[in-house]
Order: C-alpha cells, then sequence, then structure tokens
C-alpha cells in the first residue's frame, strides 16, 4: 500500500475517526483464555457474579482493538517507524460482547526529532467509545512518523532555541 500520511499531515488539533469494530463473547474469552484468563473474562456466571455484572473484556484487548483500528485505517498507509510509548492508558467503562466500539485520534503536539531530521515525533489522543456514546478506553502516547523532507538546519536551529528557553 503506498505511503499517503506524513508527519507533515499530523498536525496538532487534527481529529481522525478510525473506524469501529464489535466485541463477541467468543473473542473476549479467547483473549482472555490466552493473555488475562481472570473470571469475568472467560466465563458468563462469572462475570454476572463480579462487580462488573456479566462477562467483559479485558482491558488489554480493548487497547488491541484499538491497536488495530489505528493500523487498519491510519499506519498501514503512513510513514510510521513505531512508537516509543505510552503516557497513559485507562479503561473507563467495561466493554461487553454484542458493544460496537468505535474510535477517535486527536493529535495534540509534533516536533522534529533532533537526532534523526527525517523523523518527527507526534503525540496523540485516541478516545474508544461504545454506542451509546460513553467513553471505555483513553490513552494518550507518542508514535514517530517519517518526514517527506528531512527538518532544515533553520528548523532544527528553532527547536534548539525552544529547548534552552529562547
Amino acid at each position: 500500500m503506498p505511503i499517503t500520511l506524513y508527519w507533515e499531515d499530523l498536525q496538532p488539533g487534527s481529529v481522525r475517526e478510525l473506524g469501529t469494530t464489535s466485541v463477541t463473547a467468543d473473542e473476549v474469552k479467547e483473549f482472555a483464555g490466552k493473555y488475562d484468563p481472570q473470571p469475568f473474562h472467560l466465563d458468563e456466571e462469572a462475570g454476572r457474579a463480579s462487580l462488573f455484572g456479566g462477562l467483559c473484556a479485558s482491558g488489554w484487548q480493548t487497547a488491541a482493538l484499538a491497536m488495530r483500528l489505528t493500523v487498519d485505517s491510519m499506519l498501514q498507509h503512513s510513514a510510521s517507524r513505531g512508537s516509543p510509548g505510552l503516557e497513559s492508558l485507562r479503561w473507563l467503562k467495561p466493554v461487553f460482547p454484542g458493544d460496537q466500539l468505535s474510535l477517535r485520534h486527536t493529535i495534540l503536539e509534533s516536533r522534529p526529532l533532533r537526532k534523526r531530521p527525517d523523523t518527527g515525533l507526534v503525540r496523540s489522543r485516541w478516545e474508544m467509545f461504545n454506542q451509546d456514546g460513553a467513553k471505555v478506553l483513553e490513552m494518550e502516547g507518542y508514535g514517530m512518523f517519517g518526514r517527506r523532507h528531512p527538518a532544515t538546519t533553520e528548523e532544527l536551529a528553532q527547536l534548539d532555541a525552544q529547548r534552552a528557553g529562547g
């Protein structure tokens, strides 16, 4: 797939809707069996007896679903160069089988990388909502993206001045 999205295209304040996905009971149990085998993720009766009131997806599964939507809708046609990590990850509401989840991606900050002039760093917020509009997940973190053109000497000097407080 051709690259159509570069660092220069990821401007602070820009918002993208990254698609929707649904959750099934079989997927919840399969994921939990492999990665998060807590009873309320594995068994309907245990889920009903829990504070969640029913079988619910692992928060890690919810984050993995967000990652899948991000790859499918954005990263696979971008100049993505990976991520140095997340600042925060919050599971705000349980996700249940039958839920329809949608993902919103907002660019918070963007800057060139000093040591890699052909790469820029982007800080983003991902928000996942269920079919009722309730936010179920929020995470913030970084992505590195290739640039169409490497940073200029002037741009790097500006970056140095900003870091020095001037």
